[in-house]
């Protein structure tokens, strides 16, 4: 089977529309159609339903489009390191981060991979963990972090981090006492909050923490763009609940927040690093899994920043679930 074919059904399976997918790749739909069939002969089997709205991938086109994205990239990363004139570790590398993740550790970690490993190309992909786990599951991402152990099956898991949530509002917020260090669960729920919509994993762990003690959430605005939803709480308009993550960039920005720990809740929440399978694990994939776990140790040990623990490192190897992997999901 030719590369150039696979090539082509990925792009058809991405635009929807084999003529969207012609204008794309600058190939006369006949013969994009003609590569197409000849592909199908080859497997045996259809690849796409064909409807008046377009084409979408049969189960064993699905199939194929995981593989084939996860070939063309080994094959351009192979062709890469072929014609580079330095023998060094090198490559592109794939790595999905939730928003308070990117706050966290994305500045130091990308500094660490260009002073150690100037030659591998970080392509760093951030979004929401929801979206972040389906492309891990689609083999469009190389390694990401996400908050639960079973997001993504096939795939080595790795504890990385235990993170502590905490109630946030700028420093000189009235809505609650300057003197004030902790916070009760009912004396939150008195607070307006502005929290990730409903489709949001932390915004279901807290309204579950709120629910089970008989009290309601006074949200008064729902964001999912962590830039935005920080900039609304600095302008007074209600706190939030987030890990430290989501203030540590702040202070460059001349901005002071307060951070007030839950005294009757154990409030974490476990990070968990996701990698391909070794035997689909580049090298320099590889060698970002190491800085970004030796990046993360290094912001725990930090005495200047709360909130950040370590967990026993317990290594899942794929296909395999964790022992207890509901309970600490939304630790």
């Amino acid at each position: 089977m030719e590369i150039r074919p696979l090539r082509y059904f990925v792009t058809i399976v991405e635009s929807g529309s084999l003529s969207k997918a012609a204008r794309q790749l600058n190939v006369a739909q006949p013969a994009l159609s003609q590569q197409l069939s000849k592909l199908e002969d080859e497997v045996g089997r259809p690849l796409l339903h064909r409807s008046s709205k377009g084409v979408t991938p049969t189960d064993n086109g699905l199939a194929l489009y995981h593989h084939a994205l996860f070939m063309i990239r080994q094959l351009d990363q192979a062709l890469s390191i072929a014609r580079s004139e330095t023998g060094g570790v090198q490559g592109m590398v794939t790595l999905g981060l939730p928003a308070t993740t990117v706050a966290a550790i994305g500045l130091p970690l990308v500094r660490r991979i260009r002073e150690n490993y100037p030659y591998i190309l970080l392509n760093v992909v951030e979004g929401m963990s929801g979206h972040i786990g389906q492309l891990m599951r689609a083999d469009q991402l190389d390694l990401a972090v996400l908050f639960s152990k079973d997001a993504a099956s096939d795939f080595t898991v790795e504890p990385l981090q235990v993170e502590e949530l905490f109630l946030m509002l700028p420093e000189e917020s009235r809505l609650v006492p300057p003197a004030r260090k902790t916070i009760t669960v009912a004396e939150a729920a008195q607070i307006p909050l502005i929290l990730p919509t409903g489709s949001h994993g932390l915004r279901q762990r807290i309204e579950a923490e709120f629910e089970n003690r008989g009290l309601s959430i006074n949200v008064v605005a729902e964001i999912d763009s962590l830039a935005l939803l920080m900039n609304c709480v600095y302008d007074g308009m209600g706190a939030t609940i987030k890990p430290m993550g989501a203030i540590m960039q702040e202070g460059a920005r001349g901005r002071n927040w307060r951070y007030l720990r839950f005294s009757d809740l154990r409030f974490r929440r476990r990070n968990f690093l996701y990698s391909l399978p070794t035997g689909r694990l580049t090298s320099a994939a590889a060698a970002v899994a190491k800085e970004l776990k030796e990046t993360v140790s290094s912001l725990i040990e930090d005495p200047g920043w709360s909130g950040f623990e370590k967990v026993p490192q317990e290594r899942i190897l794929p296909g395999v679930k964790g022992s207890g992997a509901g309970r600490h999901a939304a630790e």
